[in-house]
Parts: C-alpha cells; sequence; structure tokens
C-alpha cells in the first residue's frame, strides 16, 4: 500500500492587492517514492505552494495533512520541517552562517543532535556530495555552483523523508550540474521539483504536476 507523506486540500491563498489568488482550491497529493516535477509558468505559485507546505506563508484557507497528522499550529509546522526538506532558489537565502560547518550544523543543533553526532552528519554529507574537507570555508565565498551544493547538504544533513527543490539547477556550470545530478539521481527519498531545465528534469523525475490559474493538473 502506498503511505501517503503529504497531502493539501482545497488550498487557496490571495496576496494583499492582488486581483486574483495564486492559488485557488489546490489540492495535491505526495506519496512515499514520488519524484515529481512540479512546472508551470512564471509567477503560477509554485514557490508560495512550497512555503506554504513549510509554513512559511500562511494559507487563506484549505487544510494540510503531513505525515498522517492534520498541520495547523506552529508546532506542527516546526515537526514537518523535521522530515521536509526546502532547497530555496537562492542559496543566499539558505547560508546565513560563517562558515560551512556552522551552516550545515544549523538544522541539526536546532532538531536537538548531539555536538559529536551533529560533527559526524556534517563530514558524512560532504563526503558524500564530493565535497569533502569545505567544512571551514568561508560560505559566502564560495562560488555560485558551491554554494549550491553546500545549500542542497545543508537540507540533506537533516536526514528528510521530502525534498522540495526550487529550481535547483538554476545557474550550474555544466560541471555542478553534473554533480547535482548524480546526487539527486542516486537520493532515494521522495521529491518534488520546480525546474524550467528539461533536459535535467527529466533524468530527476519520474512525473509531473503542472499549476495552472491556482490549481494542479495531472499530466
Amino acid at each position: 500500500m502506498t503511505r501517503e507523506l503529504l497531502h493539501l486540500e482545497n488550498i487557496s491563498l490571495q496576496y494583499e492587492g492582488a486581483s486574483a489568488p495564486t492559488l485557488n482550491g489546490l489540492t495535491i497529493t505526495v506519496n512515499e517514492g514520488d519524484r515529481i516535477l512540479l512546472s508551470g509558468s512564471n509567477g503560477s505559485g509554485k514557490t508560495t505552494l512550497f512555503r506554504i507546505i513549510t509554513g512559511l506563508l500562511k494559507k487563506s484557507s484549505g487544510s494540510i495533512r503531513a505525515y498522517g497528522k492534520n498541520v495547523e499550529t506552529e508546532k506542527d509546522f516546526y515537526e514537518l520541517r523535521t522530515k521536509t526538506g526546502l532547497l530555496f532558489q537562492n542559496p543566499e537565502d539558505q547560508l546565513f552562517c560563517a562558515t560551512v560547518e556552522e551552516d550545515l550544523a544549523f538544522g541539526p543543533f536546532n532538531l536537538g543532535w548531539s555536538r559529536e553526532k551533529v560533527k559526524t552528519a556534517v563530514k558524512e554529507i560532504l563526503e558524500k556530495l564530493e565535497i569533502p574537507g569545505y567544512e571551514k570555508r568561508i560560505s559566502s565565498k564560495l562560488s555560485g555552483g558551491e554554494k549550491r551544493l553546500v545549500s542542497l547538504a545543508s537540507v540533506l544533513v537533516m536526514q528528510p523523508e521530502v525534498l522540495l527543490l526550487d529550481e535547483p539547477s538554476s545557474g550550474l556550470d555544466d560541471l555542478h550540474l553534473a554533480k547535482l545530478e548524480k546526487i539527486l539521481a542516486a537520493w532515494t527519498g521522495t521529491l518534488v521539483m520546480i525546474c524550467h531545465e528539461k533536459d535535467f528534469s527529466s533524468k530527476i523525475c519520474s512525473s509531473e504536476m503542472r499549476l495552472s490559474s491556482g490549481k494542479i493538473l495531472s499530466l
């Protein structure tokens, strides 16, 4: 039996001053093992949807169920975020500490992990992403491609069940794009990805859902 991880029902959101809702009765289900490409035109609400799922934006109406529980309070969203990792479109929004080690340790420490467990997890994820020895690198001085990989590492280090990836391949050179493809292709968890690069997304995702007029259209 397929295990449901996330279910959003009749989600609506209209930004203040907007003439129409960005999301309008949207319903989506993400099951264990899904690898979904979330497509749609610019401004169709894809990033808004990710932010609603993780509690960074408050929906106008509708309901959210995650990992078998209704999600309503900030405590509920905190628990959801321990299992659902969001990779922001801009790495600058993800990396805000002085060093790579501090950026990667921030999330696990907030989850209550011990110092020794965090240190081991940081080392292991950097090795897995083939960027070992980056612990003491200054985050702000990394190249664009390096920032993208370190941003992903800061999400993966928390061992999420679901990845929400907002344009992960944007602006990457061929070397870092190949690295990212290898990492995501090998990752065995569930993911939903916003991506406009069809060649890249076709290698990572096995299904597609299109956001149009504030609703999800299965393709």
